[in-house]
């Protein structure tokens, strides 16, 4: 358990950390990025939130509140609460063109920063939880690693980061966005600015 905690933080901070990060895209307090490395596509976007530091950790580590700015998220209920910083969550979600609706069984593991320079630390990844095997209705999908880190930058205002290493399930909604047919990252990202100012 300590282990998928601690391999769950540092799958994030070691995204975070990569270098190869190239933009794609610039609105007023939101920035995309994107790094392919092989067949992994990954994406970080930034977003320019005027609260607390504090309080955009607690509003963005609780995935209950995931559905109000997120519409990709259909459902999203505790499985497991696993200790004060770890829960795993059950999410339905939309499913892709033609396809049966997707669900997740995810770890979400949260850190409050040792020095104020660090940042907040939401980190996210797919478990199995044998209580909680695949069914016929959905098509399990997995998260490899994803997540936040939230930097403080004022009393008033603060950095949230959202970082993503896509796999192949939704690589087809990921592509769409890049090629500029949708602009669901960018509308997510402001319903998510909204959501915590």
């Amino acid at each position: 358990q300590a282990y998928m905690s601690y391999s769950n933080i540092a799958a994030l901070m070691h995204l975070a950390a990569k270098p190869g990060w190239e933009i794609t895209n610039t609105l007023d307090d939101i920035k995309i990025w994107t790094r392919e490395k092989g067949d992994a596509l990954s994406l970080k976007v930034e977003m320019q939130v005027k609260i607390l530091s504090h309080l955009a950790f607690s509003l963005l580590s609780d995935f209950t509140f995931r559905q109000q700015w997120d519409k990709h998220f259909l459902t999203c209920e505790v499985l497991q609460a696993v200790n004060e910083d770890e829960n795993i969550y059950y999410v339905t979600s939309l499913p892709m063109t033609g396809r049966k609706p997707i669900d997740f069984v995810i770890l979400v593991s949260q850190r409050e920063p040792c020095k104020p320079s660090e940042p907040y630390i939401v980190a996210v990844k797919s478990v199995t939880l044998t209580s909680m095997p695949p069914s016929p209705e959905y098509c399990r999908n997995e998260i490899s690693c994803a997540g936040f880190q939230i930097y403080s930058d004022s009393n008033s205002s603060c950095m949230v980061c959202y970082f993503s290493q896509m796999t192949s399930g939704v690589m087809p909604y990921l592509a769409a966005n890049l090629t500029g047919s949708s602009k669901s990252i960018e509308v997510t990202a402001l319903e998510c600015i909204k959501f915590l100012e």
